[in-house]
This record gives C-alpha cells, sequence and structure tokens, in this order.
C-alpha cells in the first residue's frame, strides 16, 4: 500500500514537473533529500523517479517559448561548469578508464547541471524560500523521525543513513549538521508562530541526530554550525552562555562510548580510524604531487592506494582488501583524484560563497535594524561552514548539496543585492540598527532615506 501512494503521488506530479520546470526542481530536490522512495518495502523503491522527473523537468523548460536562461551569469556557474570540463579531461587521460569511471563522473556532470539549473529557475525571493523550505523539511522530516527514535531507544546508535547520498551514517550526519543554521533561521524569519515553533522543535533532534550516528566529523559540523549561530545572533553574549548551556548538557547525557569516541580527537595518531584517516592524506599528497593537474583519475584513489609509489608499505589490513580503502577527506579526494587545479576551483567556490554571505549581510545591516536578508545570510554561512568542516574528514568531495548550495547563495546574492537596490519598494532605514532601535522605542518609525522625519506607527 505505501509504494501504491508514494507511486501515485510522484506519478501525479509529472504534468506540474513538465509544465512548470521550476515545480520540477522542487520535486527533484525533495527525492534526493528526503528518499521518499526509501520509506517503501516494494516496487517503488527501485524505481527511478528522480530521473524521470529530470526528463520531464528539462524537457518542459526547453519546450516552453518563455523559457528563461539555463542558469544565472555569474562567474561561479562558469567555474563550476570548467571544474566538470577539467575532469572530464582527466577521465580520459587517467589509465584504465572504465564504465564505473564514466557513469560517475556523468552523475557528477548531472549534479552540476541540476546547480546551473538552480541559478535559473531561483530569480526572486519567493522561489528561493520555496527551494529552502523543501531542503530543510526534507532534511529536518529525518532530524525528527530520527531523534525521536533515539529518544525512545535510549540513544540506540544509527549506524545507516535514509539511503541515496545520505546512505553512509557519516554523509548522513554532516547533512544533519547543515540542516541545523536551515531550520533555525527559517523560523527566525516567519511571522506565524506555528510555523516558527515547528522548524524550532526540529532543531535539537536534529542535533540529537548527529550525535547518534556517532560521526566524529558530524560532531565537529554541527559545533562550527551552532558557533556561527551563536557568533551572528543579536545578543552575542546570551547566545554563548545559551551555547555553552546546551553543550554541558549534551555531554552529561551522552553515551559513555560517544565521549570516549569523541575524546579520540585529542589524540589521532593513537586511534585507529583516526591514524588510518592520517595516513591516507598522506597518500593522497603523493599522488596529487606525482600527478599535478589531472590528479590520478576520477573515483581511482583505491585503485592507486597500493601502488609502492604512492604506499610504499602497505599494512596487512590494507592488503587483504577487507577495509574501505577512501581519502578521508573531501579536499584530499579532489587534489588526489582530480589534480590541484579541480582543488583550486573548490575552494574558490567555498571561499566566494561565504564573502557573499559576509558582503549581503554587512550591506544589509547597514540599510535595515532586521531583515530577510540578515536571516538568510546567517542561514547560508552556516550550512556552508557545517559543510567545510565536515568535509575535512568525510570523502564527499562530489556531494549534491555542496554545489546545489553554492547555486543558491549565487542566487541569493544577487536576488538581495537587487532588492537593496530597489529604494522606493524597500527604503533605507536610517541605517544604524542602534537608531532604529530608538525609534521603536518613541513608538515612530521613519519615513525615508535621510529624510530626518517621523510618523506614528499607525500612520
Amino acid at each position: 500500500m505505501r509504494d501504491i501512494i508514494v507511486s501515485l503521488i510522484i506519478v501525479g506530479l509529472f504534468p506540474a514537473c513538465f509544465r512548470r520546470p521550476f515545480v520540477g526542481l522542487c520535486v527533484f530536490t525533495w527525492l534526493a533529500y528526503m528518499r521518499i522512495q526509501d520509506l517503501t518495502y516494494g516496487f517503488a523503491k527501485d524505481q527511478r523517479w528522480s530521473y524521470y522527473v529530470a526528463i520531464l523537468m528539462f524537457a518542459g523548460y526547453f519546450l516552453s517559448p518563455n523559457r528563461r536562461r539555463f542558469f544565472r551569469p555569474d562567474w561561479r556557474c562558469y567555474l563550476m561548469m570548467f571544474l566538470a570540463l577539467w575532469i572530464g579531461v582527466g577521465v580520459l587521460l587517467s589509465k584504465g578508464t572504465n564504465f564505473i569511471q564514466v557513469n560517475a563522473y556523468l552523475e557528477f556532470v548531472k549534479i552540476i547541471a541540476i546547480a546551473l539549473f538552480t541559478t535559473g529557475m531561483v530569480y526572486n525571493r519567493e522561489r528561493l524560500r520555496i527551494l529552502l523550505w523543501v531542503i530543510a523539511l526534507s532534511l529536518g522530516f529525518y532530524g525528527v523521525k530520527t531523534g525521536i527514535g533515539g529518544i525512545v531507544s535510549l540513544g540506540a546508535p544509527v549506524l545507516v543513513g535514509p539511503g541515496g547520498l545520505l546512505a553512509d551514517n557519516n554523509d548522513f550526519s554532516m547533512a544533519m549538521a547543515m540542516a541545523v543554521p536551515m531550520l533555525f533561521q527559517l523560523g527566525m524569519v516567519e511571522r506565524r508562530p506555528e510555523l516558527k515553533r515547528t522548524f524550532w522543535f526540529a532543531v535539537p533532534l536534529t542535533v540529537l541526530t548527529v550525535g547518534l550516528t556517532r560521526s566524529r566529523g558530524g560532531f565537529l559540523a554541527v559545533s562550527a554550525a551552532l558557533g556561527v549561530l551563536v557568533w551572528r545572533s543579536r545578543n552575542r553574549l546570551l547566545g554563548i552562555l545559551v551555547g555553552l548551556f546546551v553543550v554541558i548538557a549534551a555531554l552529561a547525557v551522552a553515551p559513555k562510548d560517544y565521549k570516549e569516541r569523541l575524546q579520540t580527537i585529542k589524540h589521532p595518531t593513537e586511534e585507529g580510524s583516526a591514524a588510518s584517516r592520517l595516513r591516507a592524506w598522506g597518500i593522497a599528497t603523493r599522488m596529487a604531487v606525482d600527478n599535478p593537474f589531472f590528479g590520478v583519475g576520477f573515483t581511482k584513489f583505491r585503485q592507486h592506494y597500493l601502488d609502492r609509489d604512492y604506499n610504499p608499505r602497505p599494512t596487512a589490513y590494507e592488503l587483504s582488501g577487507k577495509g574501505r580503502i577512501v581519502a578521508h577527506s573531501s579536499y584530499f579526494q579532489m587534489w588526489a583524484e582530480c589534480g590541484s587545479v579541480s582543488l583550486l576551483i573548490y575552494l574558490i567556490l567555498m571561499g566566494s560563497s561565504l564573502w557573499t554571505c559576509w558582503s549581503v549581510r554587512r550591506e544589509a545591516r547597514r540599510r535595515y535594524y532586521s531583515s530577510w536578508i540578515i536571516n538568510y545570510a546567517t542561514l547560508f554561512e552556516g550550512s556552508m561552514v557545517a559543510f567545510m568542516v565536515g568535509a575535512t574528514f568525510l570523502n564527499r568531495a562530489h556531494f549534491d548539496l555542496f554545489y546545489q548550495w553554492v547555486a543558491l547563495i549565487v542566487s541569493f546574492g544577487a536576488i538581495a543585492r537587487a532588492e537593496m537596490r530597489d529604494e522606493v519598494t524597500y527604503p533605507t532605514r536610517l541605517g544604524a540598527r542602534g537608531a532604529i532601535r530608538n525609534v521603536r522605542h518613541t513608538g515612530f518609525r521613519p519615513v525615508g532615506v535621510g529624510s530626518g522625519k517621523l510618523r506614528p506607527r499607525g500612520a
């Protein structure tokens, strides 16, 4: 019955995906992050729903007589296209190119295409809000579901994610860490109390979900995300005190084995899993130095891991083939497999995204006492910082959400700056936040920019 219901819902959305490509993008995003098909047990679970939605979405876009540009003419969009092209050349030049490698590369191209399409479809505040809701609620669903399950089971660990790009517990943990700023800041923006409470209800359960995965990378990622939220809060001192209270309370109720696992972060060379990460990073560095332009080949880190040039003294465990051989870091994975140019582009995408958040936020704070722009800047910054910290320890250089997040930040920057330039619809409110606070106490509000006129709030 569940398979039939899910299938009818998705198939029923097909016509809308074709007629309105933005609806198709929302459905595609929903299927990617909520993975509703993985909540079934029969025929619906194995269907390629995202593939069908993508075909209808792109077909509807290209057949539309009034279509907009496929992507926003931003330099980061061109940079993502160049990254896909550069990695593709590396695939052709790598030794022993095979079908598995080509198929993985085509999946990466699909990720870039969706990211580019996102910049083209998200061209106003309402569309940005809708797509953020889809992502936040999709991830928040699993945050609430898993968090409540963890409470009922008294802290039973979560060793696997729901499926797809969230199948691994470490990937699942990083996505949940990225969801925390989304849920909190979307709650801040919402005016309706019931929606605000719904978003905020999901935040502690999502943080708990990160802990249930037992992922140390996830712990550091969610800590970084919470740190951004505290630092960007209006009352920073109160935010720091609340943050410290939450940390102390969380550590007090955390299981003993989890606290012992977190203690290994202090001494990485003395713990097997952490030590293997350091070893993998060293081998990845030798691969990158020996192949500086295109790396050893997309997805070929494992294949070259035992090469004597890179790993002169392999351990018995590595030779047995039982372990999962990965770079244990998105940065080292990108560097070793795709070369220094790809790593540089990867870092530029991250750095430029943060710069957009900072610059837009700074301009919005100069103009407004409060604004959705300020909240969204914190939302994007917190989630990006969470990814950057989590990516240090997780092998997810081609994580779907990262590239779509870069695309959304590109759209957010353009939309926010366009709104701030529109002084007629969105006039500057005397600039300084302190001045506005004083105006509010008197019961008056400003009329326009630099006019010096005040009038009662009800006027």
